[in-house]
């Protein structure tokens, strides 16, 4: 019989929860990026990385190994000569790409707001900034 109390409550505020390590590595850049090209449907390597502009063949090795071993990034082997690997998303990592995608769209849609915000931001501080 389980012990309620052994049983183990996530709660990401909490410094040793195990949820906020995978917190961290869905919501670094290059995470958010993987997860969500991922979400459009399965990548070879080369692929993803040519989808995601900017990733460094190294950076974008270690992140699908890291979100691999959350769970989130299925690595699929394909017979064949050379061998192909295809990368693809757990019906997990599906659902965690889907919110990002929100995400992504909500900051997409409002890009000019939060430029002008910056602008703004920017301008109030270098004309309250001592001369």
């Amino acid at each position: 019989m389980n012990d309620p109390s052994n049983e183990l409550i996530a709660d990401v505020f909490a410094r040793g929860c195990d949820s906020r390590g995978v917190l961290a590595d869905v919501s670094n850049k290059w995470g958010v990026l993987a997860l969500v090209a991922l979400g459009e449907g399965a990548y070879r390597f080369n692929a993803l990385r040519r989808r995601v502009d900017g990733v460094s063949e190294k950076m974008l090795a270690q992140t699908l190994q890291t979100l691999e071993r959350d769970g989130l990034v299925r690595r699929e082997v394909q017979g064949a000569i050379p061998p192909k690997v295809e990368y693809s998303l757990t019906p997990l990592g599906g659902q965690v790409a889907e919110r990002l995608r929100g995400l992504i769209d909500l900051l997409e849609g409002n890009l000019p707001a939060m430029v002008a915000a910056q602008a703004d931001y920017d301008a109030e501080r270098l004309a309250t900034r001592p001369a």
